[in-house]
């Protein structure tokens, strides 16, 4: 039985990597910043990569996330219309290149940098994904986390408690939920993408169990005037959470009932059992057999 499972996930990953070129293109060129107000010195920046959380007060800019290294001079351009001030901190939800790759010259200008553990790990060495077919370098002293942390850390600034929570192994294992208790709001990070089927991140440490647990956890903090920013997709508040939840357990079912059936895993792609949904989750990054992949790869891995 062992045999079978480690063969059906040799095949899911086959299938997974013929798929996933488009995915590894160059990022896009530089894209203008947009800001969308969240609460009274809380703001979302979009650009493009992950969505940025910025906070403003009498103690300077805290930046969450920071998009690729080319769209830097843009978020601190928006970052000064809000507050004329330098950025004092800057928070990585993960270490994802669309997350992460304005490290760099942030870091270079002052900014500190806080994540989780694993994350300092993980952008301090080579780091080859075979779903995307590409590999990204170690990076430089100045991208690095200065601050990390295992579980949780608060920042007490700009008049809020800024909650840091890491979020066990769900789009990755260096994952964490930034709470801005008092204008009750969070960056979820990609734990949560609005509007999206999930990129759950298998080969670094993200599990189905833990996106599902990610978004028990957002729904068990938030409230019905929670603003939630996601990973990617517009803002969003607890009944986007929930339907990004329900989406999950249901993609989950589908494919535990395709391999229950003794299905290949491409007879099961080709059936388009997400046909239904594809019209609601199928235009971001991750398309519907890449997710059924996903799914089928983490339902049959060895454990």
């Amino acid at each position: 039985m062992r045999a079978r499972i480690r063969i059906r996930w040799a095949v899911a990953a086959a299938v997974v990597l013929a798929g996933a070129r488009a995915a590894a293109q160059t990022p896009p060129a530089v894209t203008p910043i947009q800001t969308a107000p969240v609460a009274p010195g809380l703001a979302m920046l979009v650009g493009v990569g992950g969505n940025l959380a910025v906070s403003t007060g009498a103690d300077g800019p805290v930046l969450v996330d920071d998009q690729f290294a080319p769209q830097v001079p843009g978020i601190v351009e928006a970052v000064r219309r809000l507050q004329d001030a330098p950025i004092r901190f800057v928070l990585n939800t993960h270490f994802h290149f669309d997350h992460t790759g304005g490290n760099e010259a942030l870091g270079q200008a002052g900014a500190l940098i806080f994540a989780h553990d694993n994350v300092r790990e993980r952008l301090s060495r080579e780091h080859v994904s075979k779903f995307l077919q590409r590999s990204f370098p170690p990076q430089p002293a100045a991208a690095l986390p200065v601050v990390t942390f295992g579980k949780d850390v608060t920042l007490h600034w700009n008049g809020e408690t800024i909650s840091v929570e890491h979020v066990p192994n769900a789009h990755t294992d260096g994952d964490v939920h930034v709470w801005f208790e008092r204008a009750n709001a969070v960056h979820a990070g990609d734990t949560f993408v609005n509007g999206f089927f999930p990129f759950v991140d298998l080969e670094s440490g993200g599990s189905v169990a833990g996106l599902v647990a990610a978004t028990d956890r957002l729904l068990a903090r938030a409230n019905a005037d929670t603003r939630i920013i996601p990973g990617h997709g517009p803002l969003a508040t607890r009944a986007d959470v929930e339907r990004f939840r329900a989406m999950l357990l249901e993609v989950r079912a589908r494919v535990a009932k395709g391999i229950a059936a003794g299905k290949t895993l491409e007879a099961f792609v080709a059936e388009k059992p997400l046909a239904d949904l594809d019209p609601t989750w199928g235009g971001g990054f991750i398309k519907a057999h890449q997710v059924l992949q996903l799914f089928w790869m983490d339902a049959t891995a060895p454990r």
